[in-house]
């Protein structure tokens, strides 16, 4: 298998090269193997569009060009639909305030980003989990207006059902 080199203020590790997370998803999977599954693909299709939200924002004030803002909200929508589960693979038993989630999120949307760029995952320098996808945001932000998002979008399905159920009684 072939590795990038990535570091943090803890030092350098090994990721793997075609992996969308990055060095803090890996501490986090070393450090926090809790329940043994990962967070709930609710809460992140939900962080899929707390951060495209941002995005706009961000893109919208002037911090980014047009195609790195493209290339960044474009990650966010697959995030939304589904389609970078496979990619969040913190415990949904974690430390912190939601610290790990939002990490594994914003180093999944950088790299994807830079996919899309046709650019090297881990390509920092051009695209940051922290510097582009945590801009103007905490995790004490993000966290819990995702968490509110998965809830309202879990009860409307609730709903459904319930109003189904009703129906055929």
């Amino acid at each position: 298998m072939e590795y990038r080199i990535e570091k943090d203020l803890l030092g350098k590790r090994e990721v793997p090269m075609d992996a969308l997370y990055g060095i803090h998803t890996l501490r986090a999977i070393e450090n926090f193997q809790i329940a043994g599954r990962p967070v709930n693909r609710a809460l992140v299709h939900a962080f899929g569009a707390v951060k495209l939200a941002c995005s706009r924002t961000n893109h919208g004030l002037g911090w980014w060009d047009d195609s790195k803002a493209n290339a960044i909200e474009q990650a966010c929508s697959e995030m939304m639909a589904g389609e970078l589960d496979d990619h969040i693979l913190v415990d949904a038993m974690q430390g912190g305030a939601g610290t790990s989630t939002n990490m594994n999120v914003n180093e999944v949307l950088a790299n994807r980003a830079l996919q899309l760029l046709g650019l090297p995952l881990g390509d920092y320098l051009t695209i940051s989990p922290l510097d582009d996808l945590n801009l103007h945001q905490s995790t004490n932000d993000t966290y819990p207006t995702a968490l509110k998002i998965a809830a309202i979008n879990r009860l409307r399905v609730l709903e459904q059902e319930v109003v189904r159920l009703q129906e055929e009684f």
